[in-house]
């Protein structure tokens, strides 16, 4: 007998007792909440011959950007690979090999394939729209759930998570109004979608709407806080406003609290707490000891899978005052740009430039840190990520010629956020600094 899951599609090898476990996980990915690879592998217990079982558990551990977690990843795949399977389920499973080899790219081509021809297929969506953050590709962002919006509607299962991911789509390629409406609805199905909240938390950053985004963010925290494994990054997002504000205490506060509070050994957990250091850091805030226990969880994690990561590392490194690991670090970069994958690219291209940069800017090399800077800024989206997490890259480069003295380059990069970001009290702080540059001269 053919099993079939909530939209109708066949699931090979399933059973009456599985498909509970497995809908559960799914579920619970949507909203990146409780614990999905516990469920599917309940599943997995009620029938070990179950498919899209072993696909999911290979996405859980392949999307979490963890290099020690591919080999769990290929042993699901494998077990895939042996089994009887759908066409789509097929499509899922070369996605998986394809991105276990670092040809992140391919494998999201042929996840779009996947839903051009299962377009409720929210499993495939959901995996590539991630794929899509990772490589910075805010135009499939968008587009590879647009394409599936017509086979959706309000009363299915999980749409909520379909207009979330939408309205990310949406914000990175700079409809904000759309974006937020999309993402507003999405919360209301759904208010434990973290992904939603977020989206709607990138549109209130990108038009520099720190109020509204503080009253979003505290507003209704134990829906999207609870339980969640994203809950650290809209954390981060909070702290972003309050940073803009000019508001230090309250950023290292929550730091202090759900962003690291608990120090987490995961690579995104860690990402959002150097991007907030190293933030503060900028602003010339003593942060204490806390770069030493980002330090070491990081020290933890295999540099040279993900360009992305190891940025973040490497500012971790600077901060704790590490030269022999941020050292470390580069040449795994540079080890990287050089081998087969897409991470070649993520580190030729931008990775290993900015680390540098962010080490010549910790040795106080203002001037090489700008000329460092200076050519990645408009390829920056090639390494992955969004807007708002590259938008340090921005803030580095402005600190950096601010520093150096380079008068007509900082001036000219503060009138350029100034065209944005008029209204932040930290655009004014740059402004006023460019001018008594200028008198000074």
């Amino acid at each position: 007998m053919k099993m079939t899951d909530s939209f109708d599609l066949q699931v090979s090898g399933a059973t009456a007792a599985a498909m509970p476990h497995y809908e559960a996980a799914v579920r619970q990915l949507r909203c990146y909440v409780e614990d999905p690879v516990a469920e599917v592998d309940r599943a997995l217990a009620a029938a070990p011959e179950m498919v899209m079982a072993h696909v999911l558990r290979a996405w859980l551990h392949l999307l979490g950007t963890e290099p020690d977690a591919v080999a769990t990843a290929r042993a699901s795949i494998a077990a895939g690979e042996r089994l009887p399977a759908t066409a789509r389920e097929q499509g899922h499973l070369a996605a998986l090999a394809a991105l276990a080899d670092g040809r992140w790219q391919a494998a999201g081509r042929i996840l779009e394939d996947v839903t051009l021809e299962a377009p409720r297929d929210a499993l495939a969506l959901q995996a590539g729209h991630q794929i899509d953050f990772f490589t910075g590709n805010s135009r499939m962002l968008r587009d590879r759930i647009a394409r599936a919006l017509p086979a959706w509607s309000a009363a299915m299962p999980g749409y909520h998570a379909i207009l979330g991911m939408h309205a990310f789509g949406l914000e990175e390629t700079g409809d904000y109004a759309a974006a937020e409406r999309a993402g507003r609805k999405g919360v209301e199905l759904e208010p434990r979608d973290g992904w939603a909240q977020h989206a709607v938390a990138h549109v209130m950053e990108m038009q520099c709407r720190q109020a509204d985004g503080i009253a979003w963010m505290t507003a209704t925290p134990d829906a999207w806080a609870r339980d969640s494994f994203f809950a650290v990054h809209n954390w981060w997002h909070l702290a972003l406003y309050h940073l803009e504000l000019g508001d230090t205490e309250a950023a290292l506060g929550l730091f202090d609290g759900p962003i690291y509070g608990r120090p987490s050994g995961m690579a995104m957990d860690m990402v959002d707490a150097s991007a907030l250091l190293w933030r503060l850091h900028l602003r010339g805030v003593e942060v204490g000891d806390r770069w030493q226990a980002l330090a070491d969880k990081w020290a933890a994690l295999r540099p040279g899978f993900y360009a992305f990561n190891d940025v973040h590392a490497v500012m971790a490194a600077v901060g704790a005052g590490r030269p022999a690991m941020a050292a470390g670090i580069l040449e795994a970069l540079e080890a990287a740009s050089l081998r087969q994958g897409d991470n070649a690219m993520f580190s030729a291209d931008v990775g290993l430039k900015l680390a540098r940069a962010i080490v010549a800017f910790g040795r106080g090399e203002h001037r090489k840190a700008t000329a460092l800077l200076r050519p990645i800024r408009g390829i920056a989206h090639r390494f992955g990520g969004s807007h708002a997490q590259r938008d340090v890259i921005d803030l580095t480069l402005i600190e950096a010629a601010l520093r150096s003295g380079e008068e007509a380059l900082a001036s000219g990069l503060i009138a350029e956020r100034a065209a944005r970001r008029h209204e932040s009290p930290l655009t004014r702080l740059f402004m006023a600094r460019s001018r008594g540059m200028a008198l000074a001269a």
